[in-house]
């Protein structure tokens, strides 16, 4: 079975889990937790990011190459389009809305990072305890001197919430123009892309996350709840409708859940 080396609030990390889903294939998360689980992942992949795919002996770093691998390799129900301009548009849009909605939507993210509860609840599932009162016990403060280190200023963020909302007022245009999907009858790696990068804006209610149910929903002031963009996140919901699967907790060899971490297994 395919393995995806994940973090369950990775926007990167959902962007394959949407195109695994469409593609309707099957594969096991194992979750990256932090310390061992990140140095194991650089013992197997190199970097020490999510996502990783692991088919066999392949394994595959970084959510674009991941994507294109599978549709290589598994090209039924296909995610990039024949047609040369549809193809081009897609490509464009999905590296488009890699930086765009992928890396605005994680520096917008940091001024909610400010609510212990939200820190807590967004690590991996099985992190340690001593791990999470840690990470819930940081000041405020010391977030802002943290995101100013990392280059997060204030006008940073400011930037990044206007790019943002432009974003998501063309995203409105365009499936206003076009229809159903992005660029054409079906969707693309382009819906797919710009569907899983969303989730940090606003995560989804369904039953598509290993989050807890307080989070489901919820988002990000100023864009989950901003009327205008009623039609974006309508349209996001009806393509997890249509196409994510329910998330089911992953099975070990007698048949249970596991009440463990998965670890990961470098051959």
């Amino acid at each position: 079975m395919l393995e995806l080396y994940q973090f369950e609030l990775s926007q990167f990390s959902e962007k394959v889990r949407l195109v695994l889903d469409y593609k309707r294939l099957a594969y096991r998360k194992i979750e990256v937790v932090p310390g061992m689980g990140k140095l194991d992942l650089f013992r197997m992949s190199g970097q020490g990011q999510v996502p990783v795919l692991k088919d066999g002996n392949k394994v595959i770093a970084d959510s674009t190459a991941i994507a294109l691998y599978l549709d290589k390799t598994y090209p039924d129900r296909p995610i990039i389009p024949i047609d040369p301009q549809q193809k081009a548009t897609c490509l464009l849009l999905e590296q488009w809305a890699d930086n765009s909605l992928g890396n605005q939507g994680r520096t917008i993210l940091l001024e909610s990072l400010k609510s212990s509860s939200l820190r807590t609840s967004i690590l991996p599932s099985g992190t340690p305890d001593i791990f999470k009162n840690l990470v819930g016990s940081i000041p405020r403060e010391a977030i802002d001197i943290l995101g100013l280190g990392l280059g997060f200023t204030p006008d940073a963020i400011k930037a990044a919430k206007a790019e943002m909302h432009r974003s998501l007022e063309s995203i409105c245009m365009l499936l206003t123009q076009n229809g159903g999907y992005l660029t054409g009858d079906t969707p693309t790696l382009a819906d797919l892309t710009v569907a899983g990068l969303s989730l940090l804006l606003k995560i989804p209610e369904g039953p598509y996350l290993d989050v807890p149910f307080n989070l489901k929903g919820k988002g990000i002031p100023g864009f989950a709840d901003n009327p205008d963009y009623d039609l974006f996140f309508t349209w996001r919901d009806k393509l997890y409708a249509d196409f994510r699967k329910p998330h089911l907790p992953n099975i070990n060899n007698s048949g249970a859940a596991p009440t463990t971490p998965t670890t990961i297994a470098i051959d």
